[in-house]
């Protein structure tokens, strides 16, 4: 782990992170074992709790935390942070009292609106923002880091990852207002019904860019074009009812002969694409803008939902999953039926629930809690099918999520999204954008960053599948899967620990934070920082300090001996009252860092 001075950097990325010493000669030296002993277990190795499964649910939910520990640890299962007000007000109101006044939070500003407001959608050769991608990185971070509305955004950003969209495979023009609309859907429909998500993401002009549903036209029988089947497979196969029929608890159902029974066929594909054509941008409220030789459309075709146009639609009859839409049937009573068929697939809710599951709470979740939250998918309690408000009570507050049995089992638990640990530190410690700038780009390069960033998954796939077994391991042996460990290498192991040291104790170098657009001016700078305003009193005292930073951030499952070494190697170098401030700030960012790189934080229980 390479300890350098920060540097200005020459080119004109939008914000990075500088590794530093923490603190230069006065700071206390990273604690090797500690170190060593992150990268083993982030790496599927060592002795520590890295074989998450799901425990016996078995007692009630209780209404409430007992203790603070207990309250955090809720909270970063619902959310991104568990801040002392936020336990406070768990602890006061109860957990199912605490999520409705979540759910009933107001979104606040859309994606789209954040890029307008700052200036995103201006038409200038020079800049060119509508062939760039960057700003909806910037929107994207700003949200996750400081929306007050932190479960749906939570539960937005884990639909991001099952209905999929990445920004990398959006190449027309307004890339970044494409995603950004794409992000208000999921933002929208994040506590509504499945099915109203499930049409307006089909209908969203980001996912008809990215699975090319957009200008998907009807058969050519003099030409052989055939309907895009893109959209048809993916819908099916990730987005609703997945490849092989399930029970209610998500086992596999199996015939005479022992084998899967799988959902669909070529046949239902194609047949499906039918019903996915005639769709294009909506550009009713186009202004179109001449750059040169080059015609830009206007943005708002982005995030309009796609219209329909009949001439290009397919008249053929269509059958599929068991339904059969009829010749000639109008093109949006045929989009009606097939999305009812797959809303109404007995397949959708376990499928989806353990998905949600897996991003909120436990990667091996039991069959039974599979069950119960499935069940709370095709009944809300009053009859209604689809609820995700039910969906996602039910995954919080069942009696795995919420009893202590999970946390002494090394089979229970997830490893922690590097995209949500960075969320999680900025939102703890309170990141701020000096001049409102945000401009955090992407994140992916996995030697330099974090190895991962919000609607930039490599694929429809996501970033990892659900059903990743890490080869060669424990886990692999006692057939349990582990998401996250898809994107865990040598190289991200240090490149996330490498850059998690500047940015704690440093922040995130902005080039032109006054600009709209990437440039280098003179105000170049560490514009977003963390205040670290709940740690400062604790400065002095290493032992309460790793205590606080323990409990905000692990829910206090950063165990007493780990906690220890912590304070052990923050006390080899002392600090008094009359300590500078830098002096200080060394010795929280040193607290911070090595609690997010030890085992028992990367694991979350």
């Amino acid at each position: 782990m390479p300890l350098t001075s920060p540097t200005v950097p020459a080119g004109t990325e939008p914000s990075v992170s500088r590794p530093a010493p923490l603190g230069a000669a006065s700071s206390p030296a990273v604690a090797p074992a500690l170190l060593s002993g992150a990268l083993l277990s982030a790496c599927g190795g060592g002795g520590a709790d890295t074989s998450p499964s799901g425990t016996p649910g078995g007692s009630a939910i209780p209404q409430g935390p007992a203790t603070d520990e207990e309250a955090a640890r809720f909270l970063l299962q619902a959310q991104f942070s568990a801040s002392d007000e936020d336990i406070a007000a768990v602890r006061g109101q109860g957990y199912a009292a605490w999520l409705a006044e979540q759910f009933a939070r107001p979104i606040g500003t859309t994606g789209v609106d954040w890029l307008t407001q700052r200036g995103y959608s201006v038409v200038n050769a020079g800049t060119q923002l509508y062939n760039v991608s960057y700003p909806v990185d910037h929107m994207l971070w700003c949200q996750l880091f400081t929306a007050s509305d932190a479960v749906r955004k939570r539960v937005a950003l884990a639909l991001s990852e099952i209905l999929v969209v990445s920004s990398n495979g959006l190449n027309d023009p307004w890339s970044s207002y494409l995603a950004a609309g794409y992000w208000d859907v999921l933002n929208a429909h994040a506590f509504g019904n499945f099915r109203a998500l499930l049409e307006a993401v089909t209908l969203n002009p980001a996912m008809g860019c990215y699975l090319s549903m957009r200008g998907n036209q009807k058969e050519d029988p003099r030409t052989g074009r055939q309907p895009d089947e893109n959209y048809a497979r993916e819908v099916m196969q990730l987005f609703t009812v997945g490849l092989y029929q399930l029970n209610p608890d998500g086992s596999e159902q199996r015939d005479g002969n022992g084998n899967r029974i799988e959902v669909y066929g070529a046949s239902d594909v194609s047949n499906l694409a039918r019903v996915f054509t005639g769709y294009d941008y909506d550009r009713s409220q186009n202004q179109p803008v001449t750059v040169g030789s080059r015609t830009i459309p206007s943005t708002p075709q982005t995030w309009l939902p796609m219209a329909f146009t009949p001439s290009q639609h397919s008249a053929l009859a269509a059958t599929f999953l068991g339904t059969t839409i009829a010749a000639g049937t109008p093109g949006d009573v045929a989009l009606k039926t097939a999305l009812d068929t797959l809303f109404n697939h007995p397949n959708v809710g376990p499928f989806i629930g353990r998905q949600l599951i897996q991003r909120l709470v436990t990667s091996n979740p039991s069959p039974a809690y599979i069950a119960r939250v499935a069940a709370a998918f095709a009944n809300n309690g009053s009859g209604v099918r689809g609820d995700l408000r039910a969906v996602i009570t039910a995954v919080l507050l069942d009696p795995e999520a919420r009893g202590s049995a999970g946390l002494t089992d090394p089979r229970f638990g997830r490893l922690r999204e590097p995209m949500v640990r960075f969320v999680q530190w900025g939102r703890s410690f309170g990141l701020r954008s000096a001049r409102d700038s945000w401009k955090i780009g992407d994140m992916s390069d996995p030697a330099t960053r974090l190895g991962q960033s919000p609607l930039r998954s490599p694929s429809v796939f996501n970033f990892f599948r659900p059903g990743y077994v890490p080869p060669s391991t424990a886990m692999a042996s006692a057939g349990q899967v582990a998401p996250e460990f898809q994107i865990v290498t040598e190289t991200s192991v240090s490149g996330y620990l490498n850059f998690m040291q500047g940015a704690i104790r440093y922040g995130l170098w902005v080039n032109a934070p006054d600009l709209p657009y990437n440039a280098s001016n003179a105000n170049n700078g560490f514009d977003i920082t963390c205040t670290y305003a709940s740690l400062q009193p604790l400065a002095t005292d290493a032992a309460a300090l790793v205590r606080k930073v323990a409990l905000l951030l692990s829910a206090g499952q950063v165990g007493a001996a780990t906690q220890a070494r912590i304070v052990s190697a923050l006390n080899a170098t002392p600090l008094t009252d009359a300590s500078s401030a830098s002096a200080r700030l060394n010795r929280i960012a040193a607290a911070v860092l090595l609690v997010m790189c030890c085992p028992e934080y990367l694991v979350q229980k």
